[in-house]
């Protein structure tokens, strides 16, 4: 294994961190709005939606073990990871935008349509990110470095976030000009060019510097096998399910919070109050005058309060990811991230306890849960990058892509596991899109399920943690070894 340098510039940390900004525009649409967009938009009843996106998610998520190993093997003059994200870039922006379409077919049709759809984006989606985040794990041996590259990474994710949770509703009425399944349409389509420019900049911008010296080809069983001995491996992948099931279960059930459970006429105070309302009048009123008549703000108060109260959370996880670099550089990532994920969901569990007129304790439950959550963006990615650095230290061999591929397969599997429990718990507790007032019943299911629920799964992945070996010491531990081996290994090139 060889490293011709250790430092990444600013240029390619943010090329690089473009990648994610673009499929996260992807990303973050699935997992906050599928459920949304199947049961309210394309009108298939929730059960349905619930077994498509298990059923087809887990074939993406199955995907990219197969996926890893191809991906290792990959030997081109640009490097193994980087031409899968030019590759996959002008097909994957195709499918998204084909995934949140919504032709008139019969029933059955609707249902097949959706699922063809939605597995073939997931499919293109692993082709394609499974190879950028293992280019992570690449781009520098330096774990000082992997900080820095992830704060970068996951500020583009949080502005991804941003677009897609505080904007995206609104985009889709002005976009549709009132009609959600137009909007969803044309909005995707604007998400798939900018994304199909972005994966093209981050492949421009970025080089593959940890190289492989082995001159023998290790086979797939040996593969499994090293991760099957590789106990931190496991730990965050059940840690990356978790997580994931946690995110996709909360954030996709947040619209329906929104919009069945929190007082309307509460919520419009508040606003008001806040000077938000004055705010909108003011923008409204400039892009009338600019003649841009078309792209007023909608009137409706859901989508507004529900666009602040994820604005607001993201804007804090922004400042959360900004210390996190910082104490995990001082305290080691496993216990930064620990505390935080801990700190994180007790702000969830409130949730439950706020009554619809709570609307001030609501957003500011989601401030704080914003921040410590943001913390711990960064770390996950960081810390299954020094895992592969384990196993390389453990097994003089380094097969990051398929370590990867197992980590995005937990994220794959938490999103479909999440994404279907949304649907599923909709169902199992009787909502009906139809109704303008949902039942006593539908209403606590929707509570539990971003309050009570995700603590579970947050908890458990908390739990892990205590199996995590790769500490603060460790970490430095292997960062020496690795580099003692490397420089051994470019001296004896030389000789």
């Amino acid at each position: 294994m060889t490293l011709k340098s250790d430092k990444v510039s600013v240029v390619e940390k943010i090329g690089y961190s473009l990648g994610d900004l673009a499929a996260n525009l992807i990303f973050q649409t699935l997992m906050t709005f599928l459920a949304f967009f199947y049961t309210d938009v394309y009108k298939i009843p929730a059960g349905t939606a619930s077994v498509i996106i298990f059923s087809g998610g887990m074939i993406g998520a199955c995907f990219n073990p197969i996926m890893g190993v191809i991906a290792d093997r990959t030997k081109t003059r640009w490097g193994k990871f980087r031409p899968w994200i030019l590759w996959t870039s002008v097909p994957f922006g195709l499918m998204a935008l084909l995934a949140f379409s919504t032709p008139q077919f019969s029933p059955g049709g609707k249902i097949a349509y959706a699922f063809i759809t939605y597995i073939l984006l997931v499919l293109l989606y692993s082709a394609n990110n499974l190879p950028y985040s293992a280019l992570s794990g690449v781009l520098t041996g330096n774990m000082g470095e992997r900080n820095s590259i992830s704060s970068y990474r996951f500020t583009a994710v949080m502005v991804a976030q941003f677009i897609v949770q505080g904007l995206l509703l609104p985009m889709v009425l002005i976009f549709g000009d009132g009609d959600k399944a137009k909007g969803f349409e044309n909005v995707m389509g604007v998400f798939a060019l900018v994304g199909i420019v972005f994966f093209i900049i981050t492949f421009l911008t970025t080089k593959e510097r940890v190289v492989s010296t082995q001159t023998e080809t290790t086979s797939v069983k040996q593969d499994v096998k090293d991760l099957m001995k590789n106990r931190p491996w496991i730990v965050m992948l059940v840690v990356t399910v978790f997580v994931f099931i946690t995110l996709s279960l909360k954030g996709g059930m947040y619209v329906f919070y929104f919009e069945n459970y929190l007082s309307e006429q509460h919520l419009a105070v508040f606003l008001n109050d806040i000077g938000f309302n004055a705010f909108i009048n003011g923008l409204n009123n400039l892009l009338s005058n600019m003649g841009f008549v078309g792209f007023l703000w909608p009137e409706d108060v859901a989508t507004s309060g529900f666009s602040l109260f994820n604005a607001g959370g993201i804007i804090f996880m922004i400042i959360g990811i900004m210390f996190s670099k910082g104490l995990a550089d001082k305290y080691g990532k496993r216990d930064v991230f620990g505390v935080s994920l801990f700190l994180s969901t007790l702000c969830l569990l409130l949730f439950y306890f706020y009554s619809p007129e709570s609307i001030a304790l609501v957003f500011i439950s989601q401030l704080l849960h914003g921040f410590f959550y943001g913390i711990t963006t960064p770390l996950l990615w960081a810390m299954i990058a020094d895992v592969a650095d384990y196993s390389e230290c453990k097994n003089n061999r380094r097969a990051t892509a398929i370590i990867f591929s197992a980590m995005i397969f937990g994220l794959k599997a938490g999103l479909s596991v999440g994404g279907a429990l949304v649907a599923g718990i909709l169902a199992s507790y009787g909502y009906n899109h139809l109704l303008d007032v949902q039942s006593p019943e539908t209403i606590n299911g929707i509570k539990l399920s971003l309050s009570v629920f995700p603590t579970i799964t947050f908890f458990i992945a908390i739990g892990c943690l205590f199996f995590y070996k790769i500490d603060k010491k460790k970490e430095v531990e292997i960062e020496d070894e690795l580099s003692k081996r490397r420089g051994l290994m470019t001296d004896f090139k030389r000789s």
